[in-house]
């Protein structure tokens, strides 16, 4: 706190002078003027300040005009209101100009100390706070890990992990978080041996099923849809539960949230199989069968999801049986997300409509294929901030804006999440094997079983079989599934992307949210 240089402009010096000895006494180096031209002149010459105090009724120019004018220097400091007056317009336009505390006089010496604290030494308390609260609660996580949790526990370790992740964000120290990172990747090794357990059995008629994609709809949403309520679906391509934490301060200013709860994602958590399950309301084995012409195997060509309008609207008049105005919006770039604003007043004449918004998707793929992506997005941290970024610009925003305007339900949901993988698996397939870097489906593979979860029987777990002896095969918490050929080349090439389709807390545990109008 040595060499803080503090600006303070107030033409009432004289009364402040106990505030200056203590702040003086205190190691702080305190510049005075009496009015709002002296404080502008003085940075016009010299703008290294580390904070300015500025009294809001001064002669001359008041302290709301004084602080405009500091902003038209360009001068970036930290600025605190000093005010007797306490009327809420005064308030509401210091604060509509940015500034970054506010002090009511008369201000006691250890008031201005807390100011001058929290906006010059922020980061560091945030830091130190953060590292030893995280270190009191080491233990106590660790112990949730290896005590055998249960599905629900699973959520909440989870969800606590991401909780310190955020946390670490704001401020971190770097050892501490890459003591986070190795309990996170604990975690996910010890999840992964809990799904081996339990996958096949959620589908054996005796065990009780968590609910997963194929019963997200009927559960969670259509047993909300009303005859006088709009009601929108929001499936957000890929939307990780840390990435759904950051959109939800932007979120909940839109609308009130009435309830966050999780699904679990079906294997392979790709688009192809977990969001044809979401609006089919069947596993992939049963759309196959149902709807043959619908479904494509891995190793066929063409879309594997072109159907979902057709899916959802069967589905829709299984659950419903009565005429239910719906309407399927797919948006996969800026012109279709220009087309979702336009249709916004029909939407709201529906009684249900989705819309699925695929660039989270298409930003992790992007950043597979584009350097300057991997660069913007390096790390779980710079994933996020891109993804908030992303989401303040886009129409999608702009939607929900004018969607909020009008008495609505809506549910913010994903098909499965997505994971930075790391440590590569060889494995030997034919032609026929798919490409997928987080599961393969194929016959004769050869692999070191301990490194993955196999299924043999892919019918029962509600897989569809291309041929009769295929095989799934899924990777484990941040591993990826490479052949022999060009493996050094291919190894480097996808390390750190982040991929989808096998087990992870952060694919298969999806969030569910939903809100309705303030």
């Amino acid at each position: 706190m040595e060499n803080i240089r503090i600006l303070w402009a107030d033409d009432e010096m004289e009364h402040l002078k106990p505030q200056l000895f203590f702040l003086e006494k205190k190691g702080f180096k305190v510049t005075t003027v009496t009015n709002g031209h002296d404080a502008l002149s003085i940075l016009e010459k010299d703008k290294f300040y580390d904070i300015i105090f500025l009294d809001e009724s001064m002669p001359g120019i008041t302290g709301l005009e004084t602080l405009k004018r500091i902003q038209k220097l360009g001068i970036l400091v930290p600025i605190v209101m000093v005010t007797k007056n306490e009327a809420e317009n005064i308030m509401e336009d210091a604060i509509g100009g940015q500034i970054s505390d506010y002090l009511i006089k008369p201000v006691n010496p250890n008031q201005l100390l807390l100011s001058i604290k929290k906006l010059t030494d922020n980061k560091r308390l945030i830091t130190e706070k953060n590292t030893q609260d995280y270190q009191q609660e080491f233990r106590q996580l660790y112990m949730n890990i290896i005590s055998d949790p249960s599905l629900e526990d699973w959520v909440k370790i989870y969800k606590e992990i991401i909780q310190w992740e955020l946390k670490m964000d704001t401020g971190g120290d770097p050892e501490i978080q890459d003591i986070l990172t190795n309990q996170k990747q604990e975690a996910n090794s010890e999840f992964c041996k809990f799904v081996v357990n339990n996958y096949s059995k959620w589908f054996d008629g005796k065990t009780v099923q968590p609910l997963m994609s194929h019963k997200l709809l009927f559960e969670k949403v259509f047993k909300h849809v009303k005859e006088d309520q709009p009601t929108v679906f929001l499936l957000l391509d890929n939307l990780r539960y840390d990435q759904w934490r950051v959109l939800e301060p932007l979120v909940s200013e839109l609308f009130r949230i009435e309830e966050e709860d999780f699904f679990i994602s079906i294997l392979p958590t790709t688009t192809q199989y977990s969001r044809n399950a979401i609006f089919s309301g069947m596993m992939p084995s049963e759309i196959e069968k149902t709807y043959p012409d619908w479904w494509l195997n891995d190793n066929e060509e063409g879309g594997k999801n072109l159907k979902e309008p057709e899916l959802l609207t069967n589905q829709i008049k299984r659950v419903f049986r009565r005429e239910l105005k719906h309407d399927y919006y797919k948006v996969t770039s800026s012109v279709s997300g220009k087309n979702l604003l336009d249709n916004t007043a029909n939407i709201l004449k529906n009684d249900f409509t989705v819309v699925v918004y695929n660039f989270i998707d298409m930003l992790s793929h992007a950043r597979t294929e584009m350097e300057v992506l991997k660069e913007l997005a390096s790390d779980e941290k710079a994933y996020r901030s891109l993804t908030r970024s992303w989401f303040l610009h886009s129409p999608l925003y702009q939607f929900l804006q004018k969607i909020s305007e009008s008495k609505v339900q809506l549910f913010i949901g994903t098909d499965h999440g997505t994971v930075r993988v790391k440590d590569p698996i060889k494995v030997v397939g034919d032609r026929e094997t798919t490409t997928n870097l987080r599961y393969k489906v194929g016959k004769n593979l050869q692999y070191d079983r301990k490194e993955i979860l196999e299924i043999k029987e892919p019918q029962k777990v509600g897989l569809p079989r291309p041929n009769v002896s295929s095989t799934f095969i899924f990777a484990k918490s941040h591993s990826y599934i490479l052949y022999p050929n060009n493996y050094s080349y291919y190894l480097n090439y996808f390390k750190n992307t982040f991929q989808h389709g096998g087990i992870s807390m952060e694919e298969m545990i999806c969030p569910i949210i939903r809100l309705s109008s303030k």
